[in-house]
C-alpha cells in the first residue's frame, strides 16, 4: 500500500510512515519464521520498542495489519507482471503468456512467505475486504490483452458462457476488463485470464509448500508447460 509520504508531507507524517514502515516489516519477519497464525501484534510491539498501545495508533487490530500486508503484496505481484508485460509488449501473444507465468513464479518464489498470504486463510477467522479484490485484479490485469487474443474450445466453451453471465451481472468487471484490453472479447479474455490464474497458482502453491521434493522436475518446466498447453487451448499464435 503506499505510504502516503511525499515531498510535502511534514515531519510528523514522515515519522508516522517509517514507523508503520518499521511495523509491516517486523510482521513480514513474524510471518516469514512461523506463518501468519504466528502474528502477533504485542511481539511486535515488543520487537520495536514499543508499548501496545502505541502500536494501536498505527494498527487498530491484528487483521488491519494482515489486509495492509496483503495489499501490499498483491501491489508487488503487478508490479512484477506489468514489469513483464512491458518487457516483451512487441512479442507475440504465446511468449507474452509465457513471460507473465514466469513473472509470477518468480516473484512468489522470491517471496513466500508473502505468496502464502495471498494464496490462502491467512489466519482462522479472517477476512479479506473488499479492497483486497481489487488489488488481486491488479495482478491479473496484464493477463487479459494476452488471452483475449486468442478463442475458446471445447470445455472452455462452458466457462466462457458462465463469464458472460459474470460480465452481465457485474457491470464493474466489464469495465475493469476494458480497462486493460479494450479491443478483444471480454469473456473471453477473462475464461483465459481464470484459466491461467488457477494453473499458476497450482504449480506455483505446490512449489512454495515444497511439495515438489523428491520429483524429477523443475517448477519452471512445469509451469511452462501448462503455460503452453493453455496458449495451445486458446489458439494463442507463437
Amino acid at each position: 500500500m503506499p505510504d502516503g509520504s511525499s515531498s510535502t508531507s511534514t515531519p510528523r507524517q514522515r515519522y508516522r510512515d517509517q514507523v508503520r514502515g518499521e511495523i509491516k516489516q517486523a510482521a513480514l519477519e513474524q510471518i516469514c519464521a512461523g506463518g501468519a497464525p504466528a502474528l502477533s501484534l504485542n511481539a511486535v510491539a515488543k520487537g520495536l520498542g514499543l508499548t501496545g498501545p502505541a502500536l494501536y495508533k498505527y494498527f487498530r487490530k491484528r487483521d488491519d495489519l494482515l489486509t495492509e500486508l496483503i495489499c501490499d503484496g498483491y501491489d508487488a505481484a503487478a508490479a512484477a507482471m506489468r514489469a513483464a508485460a512491458d518487457r516483451v509488449a512487441d512479442a507475440p501473444p504465446r511468449e507474452r503468456l509465457l513471460a507473465l507465468g514466469a513473472a509470477f513464479r518468480a516473484w512468489a518464489v522470491e517471496s513466500p512467505h508473502v505468496y502464502q498470504l495471498l494464496a490462502g486463510t491467512p489466519s482462522p477467522g479472517y477476512h479479506a475486504p473488499p479492497e483486497t479484490v481489487d488489488r488481486a485484479r491488479g495482478v491479473l490485469g496484464p493477463l487479459l490483452g494476452v488471452l483475449g487474443r486468442g478463442d475458446c474450445r471445447g470445455a472452455a466453451l462452458e466457462l466462457r458462457a458462465e463469464m458472460r453471465f459474470w460480465l452481465n451481472d457485474s457491470p464493474a468487471v466489464g469495465e475493469w476488463v476494458k480497462s486493460w484490453a479494450p479491443d478483444v472479447d471480454p469473456a473471453t479474455a477473462l475464461a483465459g485470464t481464470v484459466t491461467a490464474w488457477a494453473r499458476m497458482h497450482g504449480v506455483v502453491s505446490l512449489e512454495v509448500q515444497g511439495l515438489y521434493e523428491g520429483m524429477g522436475h523443475r517448477a519452471g518446466t512445469l509451469l511452462k508447460a501448462e503455460m503452453e498447453a493453455l496458449a495451445d487451448a486458446m489458439g494463442l499464435p507463437a
